[in-house]
């Protein structure tokens, strides 16, 4: 029987959802960084086999929000829990149910949803025993199935699919069986730039970087692509800081996002990258509509 249907995947930051999601998926379409705000919007990526479609859905992990940037993701990530068929909650190996995860697990409890939960980074434990946290989890009495995995290693994700596959109920085909994201080439590209961005400049400025895809633009005869890219950071301060001293930072973001962005197109790329203030965006509904988190 083929099913298919609609997963979210929800969490706290730094939990491993857009790992989980790039391994299943096989491609890296969401991006990945130890810091918060990482993934802004929802994105799906579709996995299609021989018994079933899933359409996954990876959200903004959940935090409390401190500009209107952070209310939309919030908004973004709670929105998922409706219309799904089923919900993915993954925690990591923490000894303690955290503040966050309390959090979610009130939002939880007001559905009706099939519930899987995920306990992530069992790689990190040395015997890869996660059985404490498991009795802690199955005392909530909220969950189909509880699943301790290593998105990262690959570890238990068979088993996770098997267990949404039992969740579903026969369906279509959403998408054609080679379509692996939702998500426009320029969106991905743009958020190939800002992880560099990300995993390379420190404290408050990575969270204050907008991207923005000006040009796509393959030349006549030529096997290489022109992309042109406006950076954006809220203060004047940060704008040096990530073209760094002689440029070297922003050279270093641009060629790390080369590597990848060569490999999404398969074929060479020239890319060009501008720094310019938008000051305060996150504080603002327009700047926000503008860079497409609306």
């Amino acid at each position: 029987m083929f099913k298919s249907g609609f997963i979210t995947v929800i969490g706290r930051p730094n939990v491993g959802k857009s790992t989980l999601l790039n391994q299943l998926i096989g491609e890296k379409i969401s991006i990945i960084s130890d810091k918060p705000q990482t993934t802004r919007n929802k994105i799906h990526l579709v996995l299609t086999n021989e018994n079933m479609q899933c359409v996954f859905i990876d959200t903004p992990g959940i935090q409390m929000p401190k500009n209107k940037l952070g209310d939309y993701m919030l908004s973004a990530s709670q929105s998922t829990l409706e219309d799904v068929d089923v919900i993915t909650f993954m925690v990591d190996v923490s000894d303690e149910i955290g503040r966050l995860d309390n959090y979610i697990l009130d939002a939880l409890r007001k559905v009706d949803t099939p519930i899987i939960l995920l306990i992530n980074k069992i790689d990190e434990l040395e015997n890869q025993d996660a059985s404490d946290l498991v009795k802690k989890y199955e005392e909530l009495n909220m969950f189909v199935k509880i699943i301790p995995i290593s998105a990262r290693e690959d570890v238990n994700l068979q088993e996770y699919l098997d267990t949404i596959y039992e969740n579903l109920e026969e369906g279509p085909m959403y998408y054609p069986d080679d379509m692996i994201t939702d998500q426009p080439e320029r969106n991905i590209i743009a958020e190939i730039i800002r992880e560099k961005a990300l995993n390379n400049l420190f404290e408050e400025i990575p969270h204050g970087i907008a991207v923005e895809i000006m040009k796509i633009e393959k030349r006549e005869n030529k096997d290489i692509v022109d992309i042109d890219v406006t950076m954006y950071v809220e203060q004047n301060s940060h704008k040096g800081m990530v073209i760094g001293k002689g440029g070297q930072m922003l050279k270093t973001i641009g060629s790390q996002a080369r590597v990848d962005i060569q490999r999404l197109l398969d074929t060479k790329i020239n890319l060009k990258i501008w720094i310019k203030v938008a000051k305060d965006w996150r504080k603002k509904d327009q700047r926000l509509k503008n860079f497409g988190y609306n």
